[in-house]
């Protein structure tokens, strides 16, 4: 009997991927005597770590028991914007009326085909992330399983790699929580959501973080009637609570339902449907109507679990956090003092991006003896629905519970040219600033590109750029970038004080 194939389904496209980050014909390396550096992971973390060690002359081998590239490429960043940009095109293409483009016929969604598309793509980019890749960056790559056995030893298979550092990435997996019923049914995370080969009638998703309100907003698109079951906290939590009202709308008309489960949700399977209910309204259910279980599912989207199990760690003295992930001090070293870590397996930012710096600042510390604090990284992030909803340092409550007096300034878009223009005027760009001064603490975006327009504002805090010095920066008109200037604007007009106006009119009255 041939092997489960490591990805579904086994078409040309996931072969391909396979080849590139899992190949079949692999053969491990015949270890070095010792290395600079051992990495256990080959997602992001496990990646950049290995090609910027490498790229610096160290001797760095890098161990992956299941797909080099880790959840971005295969099950993440990568799939998930694919389908993502496939629906916004389905919208695009029903609202062309309102610019005065008539497109005759009948909208149609061929999810096949937007699913092959998604695997054409994610294998072509999979050769950036191949093991034949970084053996050519000079890295000796292991395919299996790695597991400490000595302080400075990590076994795969029947080899021994000895180190000087080690730095574990095994990043993260889905958390499948412990909802009655669940375990009897069917249901996919986001490992397998892609996977799919057929559009889901009706999907149910528990969990309204970002996964969830991505996906729950796409699959609505596709077609499917969606059902997003959001918990006490409520819909994307660590967000703008004006920002989040904006996407919801939007959600909403997208067709996407809520349901509220303040306490625990119970999941049955009953004759023709699933039936989501939660106890504290008995009658606050939502039945599925399943008429093909194979079709009809449910998305658990509530999270991810650091990957710690069967590591050895206990062998090494490398201690956990309270989140159960690796603990790790402000330069990235574990309980271990030759050990470290990056990435989702010990970081509560768990983003590709942070993942990346987090392994450019583990190279530093782990060989070069560097002083790179993980707290110095200002780490922005982006919720992709329609609109964006991105976001970077503290909003105003955080800063003052820090003890920061804050002033906040906000843009609408409606009252950006571009957005305008282009018909995409539900958004704002809000900083918070110190008080007195114009220093950024932090800022929301929510609108049509709002993950891009939040990466100048995160490089005004990296380089101690004021507000003030962004308004003054020229940006090229029309974009929606100048909703970023105007804040600029609106912080100059604050220190128009009754006293500087006055001596303003007595300048310009003696000028006439």
């Amino acid at each position: 009997m041939n092997p489960q194939p490591l990805i579904q389904p086994w078409d040309t496209h996931n072969q391909s991927l396979i080849s590139q980050v899992h190949p079949e014909d692999w053969i491990n390396p015949k270890p070095a005597s010792r290395y600079n550096l051992v990495i256990l992971g080959g997602g992001t973390a496990g990646l950049v770590t290995a090609a910027v060690a490498a790229g610096l002359g160290a001797r760095v081998a890098l161990i992956e028991k299941h797909l080099l590239g880790g959840d971005c490429l295969n099950t993440g960043c990568v799939p998930s914007k694919a389908l993502l940009h496939a629906a916004r095109a389905v919208v695009e293409v029903r609202a062309a009326s309102r610019f005065g483009v008539d497109v005759d016929g009948a909208i149609t969604v061929d999810f096949a085909r937007v699913m092959e598309r998604m695997r054409r793509l994610r294998a072509e980019m999979s050769s950036h992330d191949s093991a034949r890749r970084f053996t050519e960056l000079g890295v000796d790559v292991f395919i299996g399983h790695g597991r400490f056995v000595g302080t400075d030893k990590v076994a795969v298979g029947d080899s021994i790699l000895r180190f000087s550092k080690a730095v574990i990435a095994t990043g993260a997996k889905a958390v499948v929580p412990s909802i009655p019923g669940l375990k009897d049914l069917p249901y996919l995370t986001h490992e397998t959501l892609f996977e799919l080969t057929e559009l889901p009638k009706q999907l149910g998703i528990i969990g309204a973080g970002p996964i969830g309100c991505e996906m729950a907003q796409c699959f609505a698109r596709f077609g499917s009637q969606v059902v997003l079951v959001e918990g006490a906290q409520g819909l994307l939590p660590r967000e703008d609570r004006e920002a989040v009202a904006i996407v919801r709308s939007a959600m909403e008309q997208d067709g996407v339902r809520f349901l509220q489960s303040n306490r625990q949700l119970e999941c049955r399977r009953q004759p023709g449907g699933i039936t989501l209910i939660t106890p504290s309204n008995p009658d606050n259910t939502h039945a599925l109507n399943v008429e093909a279980p194979v079709v009809d599912r449910l998305l658990v989207a509530t999270g991810r679990l650091p990957n710690v199990k069967g590591l050895g760690l206990e062998t090494v003295g490398v201690a956990l956090d309270g989140s159960q992930g690796i603990r790790v001090d402000d330069r990235l070293r574990t309980t271990h003092p030759n050990i470290y870590a990056c990435g989702d397996v010990c970081s509560q930012y768990q983003f590709t991006h942070a993942a990346d710096f987090m392994a450019r600042a583990v190279v530093q510390n782990a060989l070069f003896m560097g002083r790179i604090k993980a707290r110095s990284l200002i780490i922005p992030w982006c919720t992709y629905t329609s609109p964006e909803l991105a976001h970077v340092g503290m909003n105003g409550t955080q800063a003052r519970e820090m003890g920061f007096e804050v002033e906040t300034f906000t843009q609408e878009m409606n009252r950006v040219d571009r957005a305008l223009l282009d018909g995409e005027t539900k958004g704002f760009v809000r900083v918070h600033v110190r008080k007195g001064t114009d220093r950024i603490v932090g800022a929301t975006a929510v609108g049509a590109n709002a993950g891009e327009l939040i990466g100048e504002i995160t490089l005004a805090m990296k380089g101690r750029l004021g507000l003030k010095t962004v308004g003054n920066a020229i940006h090229p008109y029309p974009t929606r970038g100048e909703a970023v200037r105007k804040l600029g604007d609106l912080y100059n007009r604050t220190r128009l004080n009754p006293f500087v106006k006055k001596l303003l009119s007595v300048w310009l009255a003696w000028q006439r």
